[in-house]
């Protein structure tokens, strides 16, 4: 006869919580961390002052100043100021040079802090409608409607798709990916003896299935470099079966120099690639590929994303918006302006209350003349714009370069992939 299941008792119930039971409004989920003895909170989280606990002014806990994502015990900030992963530490690595790639320092450094301290509802009206009127004229003349599609799929993500169970969120990454490794294929880039060096990878999503491709064709020769600057838990590219097909680089793009990677020694050619690199982060890495002195890279392929976060300094168009009137102020304006692309309005529900309370006090301002449908217009035309002064600077720097759909909106709002690869020179024509 079985025996009888015991009665929780309340100690054995707050034994049982293991896990701390925070919520991460971030994630929309409970943290994961193991909770501290006697607590339901791990040590991340656990306030200052439990009911379980004494009060005590030591136990506080407050966001690292070099990493807000995490908290460190009030009384033990100075030592981990000098641990934290987040820190700067000078590099004796040949491939890290400070602000290598971060472009030429600002005449007025400060100039540029105040531009990015702008809010677009305090703006005179001249101004916001001049540099609207500005971004439009330069949509209609350089984009218009000259960005196709190009919707590509790979079959080494077939299986991973065919997985009903996966949420839509998993589903919408694999698509992605799938249509970038397709269009890797399809412009015949999936050749053996060549680095693809994946910068942002995070935790390597896009990589493990670029890694299992080379595999499954037998390009051996081939490699697949991750470049990151944070070292991330759980990635994907530890899966891959061959270990010898990945490398991780960790190093901020803005520091890399190309050129002195002992790794691309190994391989006869270069692609670049990522998917969803962040705003400067693009520019940082166009200007780490051009590099003087680095090795060749024949093809680029970047999906674009999160313009708003694009700096005047990195920006590798500046010399194509100077020539139409944009200089750093008005940029400022334009990176502002381009989430009305894919959040409607743009602002936040404070920054709403605080521009309905100013409508009350002062009148309408600027942004609220304007539509959600023509907010997200323009919105769209400012991404578009700071795109094609990057194409602009890779057509002076040797290369085609145009942006396509890479996947529908349904997928993603940020569907646009930079594509490029390198002009042949009559001494390659005269080769082939």
């Amino acid at each position: 006869m079985a025996a009888k299941k015991p009665k929780m008792t309340q100690q054995d119930d707050e034994a049982a919580v293991s896990t701390c039971t925070y919520w991460v409004p971030r994630k929309k989920r409970h943290c994961k961390m193991a909770a501290n003895k006697g607590s339901v909170f791990c040590g991340a989280h656990s306030p200052a002052t439990e009911e379980s606990q004494p009060v005590d002014a030591s136990a506080e806990r407050i966001s690292c100043p070099l990493d807000p994502k995490h908290t460190v015990f009030k009384r033990k900030l100075a030592k981990h100021l000098t641990i934290c992963n987040a820190r700067e530490q000078a590099s004796t690595l040949p491939y890290i040079v400070k602000n290598i790639n971060a472009g030429e320092e600002l005449e007025n450094p400060e100039d540029d802090e105040t531009n990015s301290k702008l809010k677009l509802h305090e703006l005179e009206d001249a101004e916001f409608y001049s540099v609207i009127d500005k971004v439009r004229a330069l949509y209609e003349k350089h984009v218009g409607n000259s960005i196709e599609d190009l919707h590509m799929q790979h079959a080494t993500l077939e299986e991973s798709l065919g997985h009903e169970e996966y949420g839509q969120e998993s589903r919408k990454h694999l698509v992605q990916a799938s249509a970038l490794l397709g269009i890797l294929e399809h412009d015949q880039q999936l050749t053996d003896s060549t680095s693809f060096i994946e910068f942002g990878a995070g935790k390597g999503q896009l990589a493990f299935f670029l890694a299992t491709a080379l595999e499954a064709q037998s390009l051996s020769q081939s490699q697949v470099v991750l470049i990151d600057r944070m070292s991330l838990r759980h990635k994907k590219d530890n899966k891959v079966t061959n270990k010898e097909l990945v490398q991780r680089i960790r190093a901020d793009i803005a520091d890399l120099r190309m050129s002195a990677l002992p790794e691309l020694e190994q391989t006869k050619r270069n692609v670049a690639l990522s998917k969803h690199l962040c705003g400067a982060a693009t520019d940082l890495t166009l200007r780490c590929v051009l590099a003087q002195g680095a090795a060749a890279t024949d093809y680029i392929l970047i999906a674009l994303c999160c313009h708003h976060r694009c700096s005047w300094r990195s920006y590798v168009g500046q010399t194509w918006l100077q020539a139409a009137g944009i200089g750093p102020r008005e940029f400022a304006i334009i990176t502002k302006m381009v989430s009305w692309a894919v959040c409607g309005t743009g602002l936040s529900r404070e920054r709403r209350k605080a521009m309905a309370k100013a409508h009350e006090e002062l009148g309408e301002p600027p942004t609220q003349r304007l539509t959600r449908e023509q907010r997200e217009q323009i919105g769209y035309q400012c991404k578009r714009v700071l795109d094609h002064g990057r194409l602009d600077h890779l057509r002076a720097n040797g290369f085609e370069a145009s942006l396509k759909f890479y996947v529908p909106r349904e997928i993603t709002l940020e569907n646009v992939v930079l594509l490029a690869r390198r002009k042949k020179t009559k001494c390659n024509n005269k080769d082939s």
